[in-house]
């Protein structure tokens, strides 16, 4: 039955148990449609006493009743014209993110306002550009706290006008956040100066202040890499460290000339109160240091240090002096007649000066005569230290006097430090002495443009080739990439780099070039523009219109498809001349490694970018995602993981992320030759592959991974390289196929066919999938997924099908890989683990306890020598990485803080047992015995990758091997 309700309104046929009620109920319940919108602007003119203003209870916004109509005030008239209004839906952002968020200020780096003042006419600085033979690029290394820092504070207090506090160091150049909280520096920082010599003639240095932190190695090289030569900073009480030596190996073997400053003379002074003619014999061990790493490493008497030859400089960064023996020599030139040339010559060594002829002899005159260097150099200084530090200010004076040195009267009541500074500021002058060793004895980017054209790729007549060797401002711009750094607030990245040739211009269309870009294969290639240009100055950027060849420059814009280093050229570049750089050869490895993931699953993609991010500013950081999906992040050591991670939460990702301990990465070997031949045919059963797994010579391995040989030679003078070196026979060494991993990996894979049994004609045809295969496998061992490193892959035999259909990549790349596999498992695999070498100073007390912690750490001490001059002993020690985690806790813990140890990659050794022996017991919660190390690291690695526990031969073998392998009694399971 039909029916209405009070209202008129049909309401349908009502069932026996519905009620009139409840239908009323629900019609009241239904929501009413508020009147549709008027602008209020569009309302008729009213009397204003007229106009109701009220609030609408459904939209909760402010509306005008005017004779029963509703009008709804514009936005304009609510908020005002200059205000930008959005309409957005109700679910259209989370409930996380508020719907106008405000805009917060990101610092994460001490930079400067506005330019400083400076003592030079930047104008002036551009215009140095133009000219090369007056541009020195120099990088500026050495050892932790040896003063590299406070070396680059000394030039920048001499050429800025800074309001800075005496007692705080100033740090110029450490501009991260970390570097200014913990006191070291943790990237290299760039930064250019006009600086005179002592004739007056300016130069522009273009300075890298780089860490000395072993952890980050890779700055270090990156630095070495833009530079023309190299200052070597040495503290004198410390003398050469394990960094020290391993950066000296370094440039020598990139062929970098190199001068040397050592620092902290007012320790002889104040800690270890040497008198001077003990000081002398300790500057003299600690020059003679640096040069038997030298005689190591080249053997060439022309790239040893001698302060007579002008290459050494003495210095003391904290109280702000540096000198050479000729700017020393100055200071007595200015004062009486003396030829400066011949008195530096004779201010160093056993040489001593008669006063009695007024002669200098290499023969002592009486038994107490003094060397000229004790006379003439360190007994003035001495008395400058002692004079101030005694609180004498009427002698002071008298003897600033002498000297024509004039302070105000206010100088003599300041503080011991700040005092002594400025005395000998005033003493010694300007850093004019090291500017001149700079210029004299390291090279221009003319000399050095050799240098640089080595890098190159592509053909040494080519176009760019040539620019680069003459480094030709007016021919093809190449710039090399070689750093990438954040913003103030991190959000770009500039791009530092080094013009080779032509000239970079702001608004510019450059392309940019990944290391991978190949002239037949441009995926690695993007267009970009250049949107600023600038020079580095570490807390501010100058900006330039144009730099050309031979400087350093900053880029912005460039660096959307650059990961870490890259190749820029012109847009007016030949594709056939165009070619990338060889990327930076590093002096160490990233060994350590954490797995990461977000807190909250949903911030993955967030993670992800701020990865991204991190991967650009870190050389040596890689990340990699398992087959299990966890995210592993590799770094050098613990500091550096630290600080990455400290980039990725608070910087780049703004998150909060899990980490889990840190643990090692692995490498697999063998250790002997296959026991067979292994074969493996490809799916469709037309091909065969046949291969053996020998071990690779070492230093063949330790050679390929540093770079040390050019794999791009052509084959017949590789062959001769691996003939005469490594004693290859003439067939191996001329068959070379391929290294693995990558391109200077410690795997080589080599055609060791004949004629007789193989088409070469249709085995050359499938070669480049063979190399994909092996590159493949070495890539991810069968042991536990880790990279392969000295494995010999030798093709014995191999049958190819006719019909080019039938030998595609699909099928003989992964027949290739599992024929590897199969020849790797039978060549008894070991697992290899990195070894750090530990440098530990502490006090011959403590000593005792280092051994101890060291027995307990699988580790043992190399030597064990006592630091000349000092109450130190120095201990070297080799330590597993898997076992140096919170070593260096442990350590200060144990000597009370007495001890300072720092790690660093040494070498690879392969871990005890065998990990496919099962025979060997494994417990849980109980260390493994010694021969059951590498099957408990194999074991736990896989499980924590997600694979099963065993590791099957049978699986990469053929049916018929595996049954006749097992018939003979061999363990293929």
């Amino acid at each position: 039955m039909d029916d209405y309700d009070e209202f008129g309104n049909y309401i349908g046929p009502l069932s026996d148990s519905d009620s009139g009620d409840e239908v009323v109920e629900e019609v009241a319940e239904a929501p009413v449609a508020p009147p549709p919108p008027v602008k209020l602007d569009e309302a008729p003119e009213v009397d204003e006493q007229a106009v109701v203003m009220r609030v609408d209870e459904d939209t909760s916004q402010a509306v005008v009743l005017h004779e029963d109509k509703v009008y709804y005030p514009s936005a304009t008239e609510v908020y005002g014209e200059d205000v930008e209004t959005l309409v957005q839906e109700e679910d259209a952002q989370p409930l996380t993110q508020p719907i106008m968020e405000p805009e917060r200020e990101r610092h994460f780096a001490v930079e400067e306002k506005e330019l400083p003042e400076v003592r030079f006419d930047r104008e002036f600085m551009r215009n140095l550009m133009d000219y090369p033979e007056m541009v020195r690029n120099v990088a500026i290394v050495g050892h932790l706290h040896h003063g590299k820092t406070a070396l680059v504070d000394m030039l920048v207090e001499e050429t800025h006008v800074l309001d800075i506090d005496a007692e705080v160091p100033l740090r110029y150049t450490d501009t991260h956040v970390l570097e200014q909280s913990r006191g070291l520096s943790i990237r290299a920082t760039p930064m250019s100066l006009v600086l005179p010599t002592s004739k007056g003639k300016s130069h522009l240095l273009h300075l890298m202040d780089t860490p000395g932190h072993t952890n980050f190695q890779d700055e270090v090289s990156t630095a070495v890499r833009l530079a023309d030569g190299v200052i070597l900073v040495v503290d004198v009480v410390e003398g050469v460290m394990c960094n020290t030596a391993a950066i000296v190996r370094f440039c020598l073997r990139e062929k970098r000339p190199m001068t040397l400053v050592v620092n902290k003379l007012d320790r002889l002074v104040l800690e270890l109160r040497l008198p001077p003619a003990e000081a002398y014999f300790k500057l003299q061990h600690t020059i003679e240091e640096v040069n038997r790493i030298v005689g190591e490493v080249s053997g060439d008497p022309g790239l040893r240090f001698a302060p007579e030859r002008g290459n050494v400089a003495f210095a003391s960064t904290q109280v702000g002096y540096c000198f050479t023996l000729q700017s020393f020599a100055q200071l007595y030139a200015e004062r009486a007649p003396v030829d400066v040339a011949a008195f530096a010559q004779r201010l160093w060594g056993q040489i001593y000066y008669d006063a009695s002829k007024r002669t200098f002899t290499r023969k002592a005159p009486h038994a107490d005569a003094k060397r000229s260097f004790v006379q003439f150099v360190l007994e003035p200084l001495y008395k400058l230290y002692s004079l101030v530090l005694s609180a004498d200010t009427d002698t002071l004076r008298r003897t600033l006097a002498t000297l024509q040195i004039s302070l105000p009267a206010a100088a003599f009541k300041i503080d011991v430090r700040p005092l002594l500074k400025l005395v000998l500021n005033r003493f010694l002058g300007r850093a004019s002495g090291l500017v001149d060793m700079i210029v004299t004895h390291l090279p221009s980017p003319l000399d050095g443009a050799a240098a640089q054209a080595r890098t190159c790729t592509g053909p040494s007549d080519g176009l760019l080739s040539t620019a680069v060797a003459r480094c030709d401002a007016a021919g093809p711009l190449l710039v090399h990439v070689a750093k990438l750094y954040p913003t103030a607030d991190a959000r770009a990245f500039r791009a530092l780099g080094r013009v080779l040739s032509g000239t970079v211009v702001q608004g510019a269309s450059v392309k940019v070039l990944g290391p991978s870009y190949a002239p037949d294969d441009e995926e690695d290639m993007a267009l970009a523009t250049v949107e600023e240009v600038a020079l580095p100055g570490a807390r501010y950027t100058v900006a330039a219109a144009r730099v050309p060849a031979g400087n350093w420059v900053l880029l912005s814009g460039v660096d959307a498809s650059i990961a870490k280093t890259a190749t820029i050229c012109g847009t007016d570049v030949p594709l056939p001349e165009t070619f990338v750089l060889q990327p930076v050869q590093h002096m160490t490895e990233s060994v350590l490694k954490v797995a990461i993931e977000p807190l909250h699953p949903a911030e993955l993609p967030k993670m992800l970018e701020g990865l991204r991010k991190v991967n650009k500013c870190y050389p040596l950081v890689s990340t990699r995602v398992e087959e299990s999906g966890e995210h592993t992040l590799l770094g050098t050591g613990e500091l550096y993981l630290d600080c990455v991670m400290h980039d990725l939460r608070c910087l780049y990702a703004d998150m909060e992320i899990k980490i889990s301990d840190p643990v090692v990465r692995f490498c697999e070997t063998v250790v002997e030759t296959s026991a067979v031949q292994c074969y493996a045919n490809t799916p469709n059963q037309q091909n065969r592959l046949t291969l053996i797994a020998e071990p690779l010579e070492p230093a063949l391995a330790d050679d390929l991974e540093h770079g040390r040989i050019d794999v791009r030679l052509p084959p017949r003078m590789l062959a001769r390289v691996l003939e005469e070196r490594y004693q290859w026979d003439k067939l191996a060494a001329r068959s070379v196929w391929a290294f693995g991993p990558d391109e200077h990996g410690p795997n080589v894979l080599v055609d060791d066919t004949l004629p007789d049994e193989v088409d070469k004609t249709q085995l050359y045809a499938v070669r480049e999938h063979i190399r994909q295969g092996f590159q493949w496998a070495t890539r991810e061992g069968p042991l536990c997924d880790e990279p392969m490193r000295g494995v010999k892959i030798r093709l014995t035999h191999a049958s190819i099908a006719s019909e080019p259909i039938q030998r595609g990549g699909g099928q003989l790349i992964p027949t290739a890989r599992r024929a590897t596999y199969a020849a790797f498992l039978l060549a008894a695999p070991r697992l290899l683990e990195p070894i750090f070498l530990a440098e530990i100073q502490t006090p011959a007390e403590g000593v005792s306890s280092l051994y101890t912690l060291l027995a307990r750490r699988r580790g043992h001490v190399v030597s064990e020598v006592p630091k000349p001059g000092t109450p130190l002993v120095t201990v070297h020690a080799l330590l597993p990485a898997m076992d140096a985690s919170g070593f260096e806790t442990d350590l200060r813990v144990m000597t009370q803080g007495q001890a300072f140890c720092l790690q660093m990659f040494d070498h690879w050794a392969v871990v005890p047992g065998d990990p496919n022996d099962t025979s060997v017991p494994l417990r849980p919660l109980e260390p493994a015995p010694p021969l059951g190390l590498a099957r408990d690291f194999v074991l736990k690695m896989r499980r924590r990758k997600g694979l099963a526990d065993t590791v099957s031969v049978a699986s990469y073998l053929e049916r018929d091997m595996a049954v006749a392998l097992a018939q003979a009694g061999m363990d293929v399971a």
